[in-house]
């Protein structure tokens, strides 16, 4: 099977899953955002947001396809560029780093490896524009019942298993970091599995968050 991941762009974006294409929880801050989804179109919130930041910034988001199929994605931005960033209780974002939003990978792909794959082409596009490091809100209660949880905020064993470090501790919303040398000095022994995992499947699902059914904490690896 063959992969590759490509830059977010306005036609990509057509390939996110419908929710995410609807939802603003990072683009707009909270009073925002819940009005939009209230009595706008948060779809057309979200791609003048992408758009916005493509302008301005450059490449926001990466996306894995397996097979001409849309696999995962993952979003990021500079902290400025994400309202909601100011909302966590672990904010803010250090000033050296871009914030990696959300990530989601399909479910039948979980487990091999996509998740790293797709922080590492964003740590190879951000290392060319000179930033530092990536950092990301994590959910310590990621799929705990009765908590709300937000899906768009993955969950902290996820960005632990790629090489994230604990920067700001929390309960609930950790702050983690990944220094972008320490992304690019990972082995090729990741694509090799995730080939092999590859070659097993026939992959006939859309695109999704990993969240619904039986996500684990670790599912995004």
């Amino acid at each position: 099977m063959s992969r590759r991941l490509v830059s977010l762009t306005l036609d990509t974006l057509e390939d996110l899953p419908r929710p995410c294409r609807q939802c603003v929880y990072w683009e707009l801050d909270p009073v925002s955002a819940e009005r939009a989804c209230a009595s706008g179109d948060p779809g057309l919130e979200k791609e003048a947001w992408v758009s916005q930041t493509l302008l301005e910034w450059g490449s926001c988001g990466k996306l894995a396809y397996v097979d001409g199929m849309p696999a995962g994605f993952v979003m990021f931005a500079p902290p400025a560029y994400v309202p909601r960033s100011m909302a966590f209780p672990t904010s803010p974002v250090s000033a050296d780093a871009a914030l990696l939003m959300t990530a989601h990978v399909v479910a039948a792909f979980a487990g091999g490896g996509l998740g790293r794959m797709l922080v590492q082409g964003v740590a190879r596009d951000l290392t060319k524009r000179g930033v530092k490091a990536i950092e990301a809100f994590g959910d310590a209660k990621f799929g705990e019942a009765n908590e709300g949880e937000e899906g768009c905020v993955a969950p902290v064993d996820f960005f632990l298993s790629v090489g994230f470090k604990t920067v700001r501790p929390h309960p609930r919303f950790p702050r983690l970091r990944l220094e972008l040398r320490t992304a690019l000095s990972w082995k090729s022994d990741v694509e090799y599995a995730l080939e092999k995992l590859l070659g097993s499947m026939s992959p006939d699902t859309l695109l999704r968050p990993v969240r619904p059914a039986a996500a684990t904490r670790d599912s995004l690896t």
